[in-house]
C-alpha cells in the first residue's frame, strides 16, 4: 500500500506520529497539557486514524481490517466520539473534522465521564475558549 502522508493537522492539533500503515496520531495543545497548567497529560485529547480492530481484546488492534476509523479520545478509555470510514483519505477528512469541532467548542465533553471531574472540566472549557 502507497500511503499518502496526511495534511497539517487542523487548528490547535499536532501530528505525534504518521506510520507507514497509514496510521495517523494528533494530539490537542500538547504545549499545555502539563501538571504546571492543571491538565494532566494522561487527558490529552487523542485522535486515532487507523484500520486496525477496534475489538476489545489483547491485541486486537494490531490486526488490520477494512474499516478506517477516526477516534478521538479525551484520555484512555474515555471515547468522544468513533466513526468510520472505507478509505484512508475519508478517515482522515472525517477525523480531520472531529478534530476541528473540537476546537471549536461544539461537543459535550463531559457526556463520556461516569464520574464528573469539574475541576478538569473548568479548566478544558477555558482551553477551548483560548486561540493558540
Amino acid at each position: 500500500m502507497t500511503v499518502t502522508h496526511a495534511p497539517d493537522p487542523p487548528t490547535g492539533w499536532h501530528l505525534w506520529n504518521e506510520e507507514s500503515d497509514g496510521r495517523v496520531i494528533l494530539l490537542y495543545r500538547p504545549d499545555i497539557f502539563s501538571e504546571d497548567q492543571d491538565l494532566p497529560p494522561e487527558c490529552i485529547p487523542t485522535l486515532l486514524i487507523s484500520n486496525g480492530s477496534r475489538a476489545n481484546r489483547p491485541g486486537a488492534s494490531q490486526l488490520t481490517t477494512d474499516t478506517w476509523h477516526a477516534a478521538l479520545t479525551l484520555e484512555p478509555d474515555i471515547d468522544l466520539r468513533i466513526q468510520a470510514f472505507n478509505t484512508r483519505q475519508r478517515a482522515i477528512e472525517g477525523g480531520y473534522a472531529l478534530a476541528q469541532s473540537f476546537h471549536a467548542g461544539e461537543f459535550d465533553f463531559r457526556d463520556p465521564y461516569q464520574v464528573p471531574r469539574e475541576a478538569y472540566f473548568t479548566r478544558l472549557d477555558s482551553v477551548l475558549q483560548t486561540t493558540e
